[in-house]
């Protein structure tokens, strides 16, 4: 099992931009290049929305249509961390953001996710 601590959250306007961070580390001897990898993030009073996804092969990104275009993810294997660049934030766009095992294209693959780091974004 992989453990996940994500980092980078913070409070932005508008517009603005913002990179979070996910690394990954296992007790067990689990390798982060094996994991399809993911961010999903659960706004105030909503449920878990999936965000985007890394195929652990290393060739294939998804995104949930609200980010595309605006986001990208991506990943160092050397360093077993995930990012999530995000640009051109909107106010739909605060919530706890989560990295996850699983999850390419759906919440419902997800293995285990972090704690979640807080981006807020307001005028």
């Amino acid at each position: 099992e992989m453990q996940l601590v994500e980092s980078g959250g913070g409070l932005v306007q508008p517009g603005e931009s913002l990179r979070l961070s996910c690394t990954g580390s296992s007790a067990s001897g689990s390798i982060f290049s094996t994991y399809t990898m993911s961010w999903v993030r659960q706004a105030p009073g909503k449920g878990l929305e999936w965000v985007a996804g890394f195929s652990r092969d290393g060739e294939t990104t998804r995104y949930a249509y609200a980010v595309k275009g605006r986001f990208t993810i991506s990943r160092d294997n050397a360093n077993n961390t995930l990012f999530l660049h995000m640009n051109s934030l909107k106010t739909e766009d605060t919530a706890v953001y989560y990295c996850a095992t699983g999850g390419m294209s759906t919440i419902r693959t997800m293995t285990s996710k972090g704690q979640g780091t807080q981006v807020t974004v307001s005028s």
